[in-house]
């Protein structure tokens, strides 16, 4: 059986993007997964969301998605580490 968070676990951002970490608890632990980068803006007063980027935004997600990848490694490990 899995459960689902309703809220990320941690969010990573840079400037108007951002990346997701999730925790989902399964009968083999703790899985950790994070969704693709978002890109957040403003039309008028009101705040959207696309995954769509610029050619200038792709090196700042890609250091996102390395970021997120280095933080669950550490989760990984913290969890390791209370286990025994």
């Amino acid at each position: 059986m899995t459960t689902k968070n309703k809220a990320p676990i941690e969010k990573i951002r840079d400037g108007s993007l951002e990346i997701s970490i999730w925790a989902n608890e399964t009968e083999k632990g703790i899985r950790y997964a994070a969704d693709g980068v978002i890109r957040n803006y403003r039309v008028g007063e009101e705040w959207s969301k696309t995954r769509s980027l610029s050619n200038g935004e792709l090196l700042r997600a890609a250091r996102l998605n390395e970021l997120a990848y280095s933080r669950i490694l550490e989760l990984r490990q913290s969890d390791k580490a209370t286990a025994t």
